[in-house]
């Protein structure tokens, strides 16, 4: 198992995103708090619910087979059953990185906590409302994913999360501040800046970021991110490491424990 995750380098048309939007994005929400992003579309909701499963749903790790080269992954631990709804978390890869990979680290967070982990690729290299500037591909194809996800397999919508590093950080920011009544806990490990689409439901939110992260820099980011989500009135749980551009193996634990445990805030509309 691998101490970190790092992100490979940005193609340049999504570096220029992420730094000229970003830069954008991060200045408008600090300068007027809730104010929606005028690129950050209202199809970035998601349609689907969890319900009582209805297919068979394989235990273990398995390709999702719903997107051809570019697909998913999703595990499930063994002390899975359909009579006790699980925990889950939706994974979102940084730019230029896959599924099967980023799902690797999780698998004994998996088993220790009893929580599905659903890993699913970009459409592109890199998500498109981060990249490119408009949520469309990504969010059609996300919503096939769960939906195919939630009709095999029995989920607690309490502790249902959605978790991403770097690009898929602030892609996972997006998708909870405009999915809280689906997404009630939201895990973003070193995200670049915040999309502020309309916002649905009020879902808690943890934040991981290196003070020496040399591709998306902690003053510019997340100690901009963090005060502007409290501002507004949501909670955060906020941790800065000594470290780089990299999830370390004690916040990795501590995040996805925080994902799966019980008792913590569901989704509220507002």
């Amino acid at each position: 198992m691998l101490p970190f995750d790092h992100a490979r380098p940005l193609s340049r048309r999504a570096f220029l995103a992420t730094t000229s939007f970003g830069a954008a994005g991060v200045l408008l929400s600090c300068a007027t708090p809730g104010l929606t992003d005028p690129y950050a579309s209202s199809n970035v909701r998601l349609t689907v619910r969890p319900s009582p499963p209805t297919l068979p749903g394989p235990l273990g790790l398995r390709r999702l087979g719903l997107g051809g080269a570019r697909d998913g992954s999703i595990y499930v631990p063994a002390s899975y059953s359909p009579a006790s709804p699980a925990p889950m978390v939706l994974l979102l890869h940084g730019a230029g990185g896959a599924a099967e990979s980023f799902i690797t680290r999780r698998i004994p967070e998996a088993d220790a906590t009893g929580q599905i982990v659903l890993a699913v690729d970009s459409r592109s290299s890199t998500w498109d409302g981060v990249a490119f500037a408009y949520f469309d591909a990504d969010i059609a194809f996300l919503d096939a994913v769960l939906q195919d996800t939630f009709v095999r397999y029995a989920v607690d919508p309490t502790r249902l999360a959605v978790a991403g590093f770097s690009d898929g950080a602030t892609m996972a920011l997006a998708l909870g501040l405009a999915n809280g009544d689906l997404l009630p806990r939201v895990v973003a490990w070193s995200p670049g800046f915040l999309i502020d689409p309309h916002r649905v439901g009020k879902p808690s939110v943890f934040i991981t970021h290196g003070i020496n992260d040399p591709v998306l820099p902690i003053d510019s980011t997340s100690r901009v991110i963090v005060p502007q989500l409290r501002g507004t009135g949501y909670t955060v749980e906020y941790r800065e490491f000594v470290g780089v551009h990299e999830v370390p193996n004690d916040l990795l634990h501590e995040t996805m424990g925080w994902m799966a445990a019980s008792g913590g805030s569901a989704a509220r509309s507002g």
